[in-house]
């Protein structure tokens, strides 16, 4: 509840009680008009004064009447969703990310999954909603410093969660590629033009590549110029985690858009096992016809021989 001063037509003030609490202007109590500014202030301190006398009411019985009902749900000055904090700060605490010893980055993470948004309207979610303000700079600054210093603390939390659900069977990673555009004009050494997944060819843009493990847990991830061809990003992420976290094999699944033939020696020659999503057309003519010939029905599969080290199978669905 706040005091409002009305300049009425006539030049008279009226000092008003207005109560916001469910979004909208509700007059509680009008206590009075005057055109001298010394009985307007008089009226404004009453009114400041009746407001204080309301909301230091100890106890109000709610299982009296309407009214009181109503003078409780008047009091109310701000309304705090509890239930991510609750549900949500649980699950970022059991997988580990309470050890990123800065409050900024559970905020961040939580907005992200309840309200994700641009963070100029992350900043009006949480001041709205947790009644938490936050400097539009200061989030922009903590995002170099988590890219910068505690991405690989971040990406450890995570692997180690991920072992612990997978019951420490880490052998198989799905890998994949998408663009992210940024509305401005002029390019840097990262944001170029490039070809976008999201049809914004005009605007610069970053590559993400992001590698996940059965299930669709997170394992690491990395950023790469934006006119960089995602064939050529795979190799550099699957190689660092491998080593990183020395494993001895593992087998990699990623989807046509990253199947050339550089990349199928490239992992043939780092030892990985693969499954890489393919076209037909891309195929030669002799082995589409091969799986022409098959006349598979909804559901059916088959093997077929491409070269001495790779298998093609063939699913057929309606």
């Amino acid at each position: 509840m706040f005091v409002r001063q009305k300049k009425n037509k006539s030049g008279v003030i009226s000092v008003q009680v207005i109560d916001k609490s469910s979004g909208k202007y509700k007059m509680i109590k009008t206590l009075g008009s005057s055109s001298s500014i010394s009985r307007v202030e008089t009226l404004v301190k009453e009114g400041e004064h009746w407001i204080k006398s309301q909301l230091g009411q100890a106890e109000i019985d709610l299982s009296g009447t309407q009214d009181a009902f109503d003078k409780f749900i008047s009091n109310i000055q701000q309304v705090t969703v509890a239930g991510t904090e609750l549900l949500l700060g649980k699950l970022f605490d059991e997988i580990g990310f309470a050890k990123i010893k800065d409050d900024l980055f559970r905020k961040l993470v939580l907005s992200r999954l309840c309200f994700p948004v641009s963070k100029v309207r992350t900043i009006d979610y949480l001041k709205k909603y947790h009644g938490i303000e936050i400097d539009e700079d200061r989030i922009y600054r903590y995002l170099d410093k988590l890219y910068n210093k505690q991405k690989d603390l971040v990406q450890q939390i995570s692997y180690q969660h991920t072992l612990r659900i997978l019951n420490n069977q880490m052998s198989i990673v799905f890998y994949d590629v998408t663009t992210l555009y940024f509305e401005i004009d002029d390019q840097d050494d990262l944001r170029k033009t490039g070809f976008s997944k999201e049809g914004r060819h005009q605007n610069p843009q970053i590559v993400l590549g992001l590698l996940v493990s059965v299930g669709g847990y997170p394992l690491a991830y990395e950023i790469f110029e934006g006119n960089k061809f995602e064939g050529h990003t795979m190799l550099p992420v699957i190689n660092a985690f491998k080593k990183k976290h020395k494993l001895d094999k593992m087998v990699v699944i990623a989807d046509s858009g990253l199947l050339s033939s550089n990349n199928i020696s490239d992992l043939q020659r780092e030892g990985y096992e693969f499954i890489l999503g393919a076209r037909i057309k891309n195929e030669k003519q002799m082995l589409q016809k091969q799986i022409l010939s098959l006349k598979l029905k909804n559901g059916e599969s088959a093997i077929l021989k491409k070269d001495e080290h790779t298998n093609l199978v063939i699913s057929y669905s309606l």
